[in-house]
């Protein structure tokens, strides 16, 4: 079949959490001249887009994404015309810039709720959604909210409760609600209009809820420790509802009719992976999506990846998937998946892993550092979620620590005052420029491999084969126009066989962790086209 030509399709994408990334006035928190004075690190790696976490206007009860204003940049982070000047550096240094949009909530503080509120009559009266109290004055049903306790607060204003699947101060929006659509349609064109290449939609799957308020049932008992009220149901009625697709459908002819453009949705729940596979099938719907496949596991194992890969055939319909494993939300990957002192070589071995996935590969700032996840006290900690269920979370604040750009300096080079959150002495370590110093670094293999993938049309956008899995190995065979690589894993801390599939012989395209045509010790993995003649390749 012949392969589209999309920019974005395998793209490798940059994530950045704007108050962690670089603060250029010194007040503690990163901010949006932070980001254009940097971006020329992000661009070195040979990424091709940045997705900016947001930015808006915000009481900042979750960090930005309860949203008191969609169309302004809250004064932390600067003002518009910072913004656009981080469209332009961005263009100059040949990065397109997708943003986040949040449609299934707003902040408590956004003029839209603060008018629902008021009565049952007024014009925004049905943007949110809004329940009468059980004759017993409890709430409507049994849903819960993600951060804890129930999904509803009471509002004396109205004499009813109003929803919210995350935090009371982030009211649900009503998106059955044609006005409510056009609103939020109104929001993308803004940006799109300011010159963003497309969007990351924040829980789009938590966008519409069953009209009935049908009770969820509850959860099987799996054993694992279940530290939320939300972990006791299967989330069946308060989210995924059908009618997402119809208003996907009329956001993607939006961005569609922008060129170059590309839409990428977040989706989780136990069954994230078939609303994934439904918010993207075929041309109508969005361009991808990615789910928690990776994000919250407790472990990397070569069956979970190939289920991963597999779950996403090369198939007419069917949609791109994107991959991640760790963000904003999710703590650092090496911090979860192997002992400390396997943590460098790990990465190593992560890093190419994640760049041999078909789907679209986003790293997330620091990654290409191999942070650690932070420990944050108590008394520091800034997360809601994370004081809510302490000390039972790995919190989000652990992964959010600012970025180190500089390993003598007291705050990593983010900024000149004090830090919103701590940085560790370890991650300090890690800073960009004794990265950048050291060849051997995990900062200039990842950047090889970005720009090997970016270049090589099996790696980047081929289809995906699993050859082979089992408990520690695990061959992938990437082919488009022509050729074919293997990419071969020991996703183990001991020695492995080599693979009686993959021929010894053959062009190494990189390796780490001293993997070899015959040989893959602990850790190892290594790109081999097939079918090419043999080459000494030595250590990427």
């Amino acid at each position: 079949m012949t392969l589209p030509a999309e920019w974005w399709r395998g793209a490798a994408i940059y994530q950045i959490y704007p108050r962690s990334f670089a603060d250029a006035n010194g007040d503690g928190i990163g901010d949006l001249p932070g980001i254009a004075a940097r971006l020329g690190h992000v661009a070195s790696l040979g990424v091709e887009a940045v997705w900016i976490s947001p930015f808006y206007a915000s009481p900042m009860a979750d960090f930005g994404y309860d949203i008191a204003d969609y169309c302004a940049v809250d004064p932390i982070f600067g003002t518009l015309e910072d913004f656009d000047a981080v469209i332009a550096r961005a263009r100059d240094l040949g990065l397109k810039i997708i943003v986040d949009q949040v449609y299934a909530h707003t902040s408590d503080q956004h003029a839209w709720f603060v008018e629902s509120r008021q009565s049952r009559e007024n014009p925004r009266a049905d943007w949110y959604v809004w329940a009468d109290p059980k004759e017993d004055g409890t709430p409507p049903n049994n849903w819960q909210s993600i951060f804890g306790g129930p999904a509803w607060r009471w509002d004396a204003r109205r004499g009813q409760y109003y929803m919210h699947n995350f935090l009371a101060e982030q009211p649900q929006l009503n998106c059955h609600n044609p006005n409510v659509q056009d609103a939020l349609l109104g929001v993308a064109k803004f940006w799109l209009d300011r010159g963003v290449s497309g969007f990351r939609i924040d829980a789009l799957n938590h966008s519409m809820h069953d009209p009935l308020l049908r009770d969820n049932p509850p959860a099987p008992e799996d054993g694992k420790v279940r530290t939320r009220p939300y972990d006791f149901q299967i989330q069946r009625y308060n989210q995924s509802h059908p009618d997402i697709l119809a208003f996907i459908e009329r956001l993607q002819a939006l961005i569609a009719s922008y060129p170059d453009t590309y839409s990428l949705a977040e989706v989780g729940g136990l069954h994230g992976g078939a609303t994934m596979k439904a918010f993207t099938l075929g041309p109508a719907r969005l361009n991808s999506a990615y789910g928690f496949d990776f994000l919250y596991a407790e472990n990397l194992t070569p069956a979970r990846v190939a289920a991963a890969q597999e779950f996403w055939p090369d198939e007419q319909g069917m949609g791109w998937p994107s991959w991640a494993f760790e963000n904003h939300d999710a703590p650092r990957a090496v911090s979860r998946w192997c002992a400390p002192e396997h943590r460098d070589a790990f990465a190593r071995m992560k890093a190419m892993l994640l760049l041999s996935l078909r789907g679209n590969p986003i790293v997330f700032q620091g990654e290409e550092l191999g942070l650690e996840q932070d420990e944050v006290p108590f008394e520091l900690l800034q997360d809601p979620e994370a004081i809510a269920n302490w000390p039972l979370t790995l919190s989000r604040d652990g992964v959010r620590t600012p970025l180190p750009w500089k390993a003598q300096d007291e705050h990593g080079g983010f900024t000149g005052g004090n830090p919103w959150l701590p940085l560790s002495e370890a991650n300090l370590a890690r800073a960009i420029d004794r990265q950048e110093a050291d060849p051997a670094s995990l900062l200039h293999l990842t950047r090889h491999l970005i720009h090997l993938r970016r270049e090589d049309a099996a790696l980047r956008r081929g289809t995906c084969e699993v050859l082979l899995v089992d408990e520690t190995r695990l061959v992938l065979r990437r082919a488009a126009e022509g050729r074919s690589v293997l990419a071969v894993f020991n996703i183990g801390e001991r020695d492995a066989a080599w693979p009686q599939e993959v021929p010894t012989t053959g062009k190494v395209l990189a390796t780490v962790n001293e993997g070899a045509p015959g040989s893959l010790p602990a850790w190892a993995a290594i790109w081999i086209e097939e079918g090419a003649k043999a080459l000494n390749g030595e250590d990427a």
